[in-house]
């Protein structure tokens, strides 16, 4: 193995590692009153992180492999960290208010924030099963603990222990997958691993299936597909809310990149095994968890079930082009332009529960009647962050369920057609209840003994409301701009040879 390092590729992990260490060492000296100040570290780390990004994007040298291939930084890498870096810095606009008021837990909260962080740019270059496996448990391990970050709310402990020991299990499952594959082939990179499964004897193909399907399950748990998502509800709204915006973006989409890395790098000629499960994944995730958050009277219980759909959502292009046989390049860069639309406009929603709560004093659907009416911003915002994932036009949803139905329909076989009809069934049924909310927050009174709130928004919470709600608005306007994202894939598809 070579061991040569270029240090110019691992200046966005430096950074951050750096900015978790000084993290660290401001939460043990600062005191209680000044221990804001590791918040504003956090996110100068992050933006030095993304400068970083920015000089590796436009520098000459588009591909950067160390390790023998074991870790590289292309366009591919680059984007999806990009995606990461973004994402947790709105997450931590997001968090600097809401947990102001608990002053002695700020240091550590920012610590396991951006240690998980970390932990998805690693995974982004990840190209062999065990940077992989490193990168996932630092991505999830810290989220364990975050999601009981309220230590006196029982709904807060119960999200952690319901996580942490689901949790487990998955990455249970997941190694032992993992580890299968690696006795049958002898191999932890993907590109030797792809070689390897091609002279496996027929004697032990059930072995094969064994280890994708145990893989497949671990990474179901990972992005919370049904039938392995009922630890998301009562974590998403148990944990706090920047919490849960962190777990249904970031973490959800490094659970999406360690599943299309090793079936796309390492087992593209599997899709006979992994295909029809990717595509029943696909079709009980939208059907169930969308048939779900139309009984639900929470909305943060109704954004959990319908990040669950969205996973759902997510999976039909790749699904689609793989039951098909054909076309896999294309169904994964629909998927990575619909993970990047999914962030941006999520995390707004999320965003806007934090605003909306705090003005209408409670977290049920009810009880924000006439929202619109008491704070005309919010109302408009609620709206436009709710119909973009809904899918209406001109907002950035319509462009990712476009880009979807177009990658299932033109895959051209029975099961992608069968996929595509589920997913307009699910789309109407999204609709309905993404609806509900605008006419609740619009058209309906206030409820009796309502108390008007003066709430002044914080600084960083608007910050965060206004990068997503004009990113948002931009990419439904001028869609070529999220597609950039789904050309870097195109790295990824060469050199899988698709």
């Amino acid at each position: 193995m070579t061991w040569d390092i270029d240090y110019l590729a691992l200046a966005p992990e430096i950074s951050i590692a750096v900015t978790l260490l000084g993290v660290l060492g401001l939460d043990l000296v600062l005191p209680r009153r000044t221990k804001y100040l590791t918040a504003i570290v956090g996110l100068i780390g992050l933006v030095v992180a993304g400068f970083f990004l920015v000089v590796l994007a436009t520098s000459d040298q588009s591909v950067r492999s160390m390790f023998d291939g074991s870790y590289v930084v292309d366009d591919f890498a680059i984007v999806l960290k990009g995606l990461f870096i973004l994402s947790g810095y709105i997450v931590l606009l997001m968090s600097v208010s809401y947990i102001e008021s608990e002053r002695y837990y700020q240091g550590e909260y920012y610590f396991l924030l951006i240690a998980s962080i970390l932990g998805s740019i690693v995974m982004s270059s990840a190209r062999d099963l065990i940077v992989l496996f490193i990168g996932l448990e630092l991505t999830t391990a810290p989220l364990f603990m975050l999601a009981g970050w309220r230590k006196g709310d029982m709904k807060s402990n119960e999200a952690s222990v319901k996580y942490f020991i689901l949790g487990v299990l998955s990455t249970a499952i997941l190694l032992w997958g993992m580890s299968m594959l690696f006795g049958l082939t002898g191999a932890v990179g993907f590109d030797d691993i792809a070689v390897a499964v091609q002279t496996i004897p027929e004697t032990a193909q059930p072995l094969l299936g064994l280890a994708i399907i145990f893989i497949l399950v671990g990474f179901a748990f990972k992005v919370s597909a049904v039938p392995f998502h009922f630890w998301a509800p009562d974590t998403y709204e148990g944990a706090p809310t920047p919490v849960t915006a962190y777990l249904s973006v970031s973490s959800k989409i490094a659970g999406f990149v360690g599943l299309f890395a090793i079936v796309y790098l390492a087992l593209p000629t599997e899709t006979e095994i992994w295909g029809p499960g990717l595509w029943a994944l696909a079709a009980l995730s939208m059907t169930v968890a969308n048939l779900t958050a139309l009984r639900q009277t929470n909305i943060v219980r109704l954004l959990a079930y319908s990040s669950i759909a969205q996973a759902g959502f997510m999976l039909v292009p790749f699904a689609a082009a793989a039951v098909s046989g054909d076309g896999l390049g294309d169904g994964l860069e629909a998927t990575v332009v619909y993970l990047v639309i999914y962030a941006l406009m999520n995390l707004g929603a999320f965003a806007i529960v934090i605003q909306g709560a705090r003005r209408m004093g409670s977290g049920e659907i009810a009880e924000w009647a006439g929202l619109g009416r008491v704070d005309g911003r919010l109302g408009v915002l609620t709206g436009l962050f709710f119909f973009s994932l809904a899918g209406i036009p001109p907002l950035a949803g319509w462009f990712a369920k476009f880009i979807m139905f177009r990658a299932a329909i033109t895959a051209g076989s029975t099961g992608s057609t069968v996929l595509a009809v589920i997913a307009a069934v699910n789309a109407v049924i999204a609709f309905y209840y993404y609806a509900r909310i605008i006419k609740v927050v619009w058209f309906d009174e206030p409820l009796a003994g309502y108390t008007e709130r003066e709430v002044a928004p914080a600084g960083s919470l608007s910050l965060a409301v206004g990068i997503t709600a004009v990113a948002t608005v931009v990419i439904g306007f001028y869609p070529p701009i999220s597609t950039f994202f789904g050309e870097a894939t195109r790295v990824l598809i060469a050199a899988a040879g698709g």
